[in-house]
């Protein structure tokens, strides 16, 4: 009984598998793969190797070449590993070719992220939309998950039931996506008709990279408790509060965090979600300024963005975790480059303020810092907004 239970709570041993293409380098890489390992982490594994190769173009068989997955089979083989995820996204006759040569279960990135948020998908609207785009990544790969009724060569009897299941499946995968699709319009309709009964109060949206703090602000400013936690996409349904600064009411609402890579299918079907996005007044673009890669993830934000709303929107820039900010200073002797670790925090401020078009703000959520400032800011731009919608409405200036 007792071994049932350890068993139970055992993680995962997970192999990571990463590209160096084109011009990336291998610090980029290993970047990247630092997320994929705290993608893993957060679905319940343990990652215990890396692996890279510098490549051209991926292997249209198997995504690395021969040399590299011949170590990485003697690998999972000699240290009994579980999965092999890849970093990037993989073709279905990659992903078949792989795991008959690994003897082990193979994912990618997109396979990873689907099945995150299906482990974080709390509200029926946040579950069929999970479901939706987990049968959408599926249908393409369904041949592959019949290798057990491949059929030998000169096999009698063995031609052609395999495939007739596989179309079957494909029939039913059909009808379920078409089905979720249905049910989605539904779910959109009543959240439309939600939106349009609260008025006409000015809107603002938390955005950002996941894991920046999104749900932190929201309840510093709502007093709430929106779920928030250390691990990527604590948050998938849109949560909407009531907030007042002074005498000044609005709407916020927090969002899924955005990630690198993000499956198509995933912006497909969480569009609905992100119309609170699209229909807010202002973006408060929360970022992570203690991350090594803040920049990176501020363009993926912002390309997300680009293509779900089409448009750029009034924006406040919210540099989450200044007390996190890592600094190293230089010796007086140091003659090397300055790195990013070597700017100070309030050289960051500078920079950073003077090179982003948008009102900007330091903040630590978590620690109270600049709170008050940040309240005020927010409150000035929503008032600009508040004048122009209600310009009678002067009690409030």
């Amino acid at each position: 009984m007792r071994k049932d239970i350890k068993t139970q709570i055992e993680k995962e041993k997970v192999a990571l598998v990463g590209a160096i293409l084109g011009r990336q380098t291998e610090e980029e890489v290993s970047e990247y793969l630092d997320e994929l390992a705290f993608l893993v982490e957060t679905a319940g594994g343990e990652t215990l190797k890396r692996f890279t190769q510098k490549l051209d173009k991926p292997d249209p068989a198997t995504f690395i070449g021969k040399g590299k997955l011949e170590e990485l089979r003697e690998y999972v083989k000699e240290n009994e590993i579980d999965l092999v995820v890849f970093d990037d996204e993989l073709s279905p006759s990659q992903h078949r070719n792989l795991e008959r040569n690994l003897k082990s279960r193979v994912i990618d990135r997109s396979n990873l992220i689907l099945d995150i948020f299906a482990l974080r998908a709390r509200s029926a609207h946040a579950r069929t939309q999970v479901e939706l785009a987990q049968y959408q990544y599926l249908l393409p790969r369904l041949a592959g998950m019949w290798t057990h009724l491949e059929r030998q060569k000169g096999g009698i009897g063995l031609k052609g039931p395999g495939e007739r299941e596989i179309e079957t499946d494909r029939r039913i995968v059909r009808d379920r996506i078409s089905l979720l699709k249905k049910k989605l319009q539904q779910i959109d309709k009543q959240k439309a008709t939600q939106r349009s009964n609260r008025g006409s109060l000015v809107r603002v949206a938390l955005v950002g990279y996941t894991n920046v703090g999104k749900s932190t602000i929201m309840n510093m400013l709502s007093k709430s408790q929106v779920f928030a936690e250390d691990k990527l996409f604590a948050t998938l349904d849109t949560t909407v509060r009531k907030v007042v600064i002074g005498n000044l009411p609005f709407l916020l609402s927090d969002t899924v965090g955005f990630i690198r890579k993000l499956p198509h299918h995933l912006i497909e079907s969480f569009k609905s979600t992100l119309d609170e996005v699209r229909e807010s007044d202002i973006l408060l673009h929360v970022v992570d300024i203690s991350h090594p890669s803040f920049e990176e993830q501020i363009n993926v934000v912002k390309e997300t963005l680009n293509e779900i709303t089409g448009e750029e929107k009034k924006t406040i820039m919210v540099f989450n975790k200044m007390d996190k900010y890592p600094y190293v200073e230089k010796e007086p002797d140091d003659l090397t480059p300055a790195g990013k670790e070597n700017i100070s925090l309030e050289e960051m401020k500078q920079t950073w303020m003077g090179k982003v078009n948008a009102p900007s703000i330091f903040i630590s959520a978590k620690k109270k810092q600049n709170i008050e400032q940040f309240r005020r800011l927010l409150y000035d731009e929503v008032v600009k907004i508040h004048r122009i919608r209600y310009p009678y409405d002067n009690f409030l200036y």
